[in-house]
C-alpha cells in the first residue's frame, strides 16, 4: 500500500478536514439511558473477541450482497440501522457501522482520538439504549480507521465490497451529520486522490465521520471522513476506501 504524501494534497490545493462534531450538549440526552457494558450485561457474550471461523465469517459478510442494483430507498431500508451514532468521552459525536452480525464495527480513527475506550456511548438507530466498545482490534491514524467490537449481538450489518468503485459510480452515504441521526445522501465518486482515498460528491458534514459509503449493490465501499475544503459549495468531500480495513477483518 503506497504512502499518501502530504505533498499530494498541497499540490491539489486541498486540506483534509475531519467531520467529527462536538456533542457535549447532545451527549447529555443519553446519559440517563441504559448503558450496556461488559460488566453489567447479563450472560455477557463478549468476554474476549471470540474466535471466528474465517470461512463462515466471510460467508456471513458477503451473503447480503444484492445481485441487482438497488434504488437509494432500498439501500436505506436494508442498511439504515446498521449505522450508529458515537458519543465519545471527550465530547465529540461521530458515526460508525457494523460489518458483521456479532458487533464487529468500523469508524474513523479521528472520532475516537483522545477518548477513553469503553467510556464512549454507541447509540443504535431507533433506540435509546447505549452500548460501549468491548475491544479495539486495530486502528490507524495514517489511514484514519478503527476496527472494534461493540458488546451487542445480532446486529444488522453491511457486507464489504470486493472491489473499489470507479469514478462516476453512484454511492450512498449514511451517517449522523450535526447529530441528525441516520441522514441519507447520494452522489458519485468524483475522483481517486490516492490509492485508498476517494473524493465524493455525496453530502456529509461534521458528525458524519465514520459513516458508511455504500454502492448500488448494497456493499460498503468506504468510510465517510471529511472535506477537502470545509465550507465549500462544491461538495469536495472524501472517504477512505473500505480496503484499508480488509486485512484486519477475518
Amino acid at each position: 500500500m503506497k504512502k499518501i504524501s502530504i505533498l499530494l494534497f498541497f499540490c491539489c490545493c486541498t486540506t483534509l478536514i475531519g467531520c467529527r462534531k462536538s456533542a457535549r450538549n447532545q451527549r447529555e440526552r443519553y446519559r440517563s439511558t441504559e448503558i450496556v457494558t461488559e460488566s453489567n450485561r447479563e450472560n455477557s457474550p463478549i468476554k474476549e473477541v471470540r474466535e471466528r471461523r474465517a470461512s463462515s465469517s466471510q460467508k456471513k459478510r458477503n451473503s447480503k450482497r444484492s445481485n441487482q442494483k438497488l434504488e437509494g430507498s432500498q439501500v436505506f431500508d436494508r442498511y439504515g440501522n446498521a449505522v450508529f451514532m458515537i458519543f465519545t468521552s471527550n465530547g465529540y459525536q461521530g458515526s460508525g457501522f457494523f460489518v458483521s452480525n456479532d458487533g464487529l464495527a468500523v469508524s474513523n480513527y479521528h472520532v475516537f482520538k483522545g477518548t477513553t475506550i469503553g467510556r464512549e456511548q454507541i447509540k443504535l438507530a431507533g433506540s435509546n439504549k447505549s452500548y460501549s466498545v468491548a475491544k479495539v482490534l486495530h486502528k490507524s491514524e495514517k489511514e484514519d480507521f478503527i476496527v472494534f467490537m461493540v458488546n451487542c449481538q445480532n446486529t444488522n450489518y453491511i457486507p464489504i465490497a470486493k472491489s473499489k468503485p470507479r469514478i462516476g459510480d453512484k454511492v450512498y452515504a449514511i451517517g449522523s451529520p450535526r447529530g441528525l441521526e441516520n441522514t441519507f445522501s447520494s452522489g458519485e465518486v468524483s475522483q481517486w486522490r490516492a490509492d485508498n482515498l476517494m473524493q465524493i460528491s455525496a453530502l456529509i458534514d461534521h458528525g458524519s465521520s465514520g459513516g458508511a459509503l455504500i454502492n448500488e449493490y448494497g456493499e460498503v465501499v468506504g468510510i465517510t471522513s471529511g472535506s477537502f475544503a470545509d465550507g465549500s459549495q462544491a461538495n469536495l468531500n472524501y472517504a477512505w476506501s473500505i480496503d484499508v480495513v480488509k486485512p484486519y477483518i477475518k
